[in-house]
């Protein structure tokens, strides 16, 4: 994993809290939850190939066949 991926991780996290909180704070909790949502999945998007290939590099490192 890339040092890269974790900063946008952190900065999708900060720019997620804020508007959560703005939305939050003016009424809006079901937008504030679809915008938690919207960056869970791009997280998400971002983290799968990676634990992917972490799996398959377990996979072949115990390979007893």
């Amino acid at each position: 994993m890339e040092v890269g991926v974790l900063f946008k991780i952190g900065a999708v996290g900060i720019l997620v809290t804020i508007l959560s909180q703005v939305l939050k704070h003016s009424g809006r909790e079901e937008q504030s939850f679809l915008v938690t949502l919207a960056g869970l999945i791009l997280v998400l998007g971002w983290i799968v190939p990676d634990i992917y290939e972490l799996f398959q590099t377990v996979e072949t490192f115990f390979d007893l066949g």
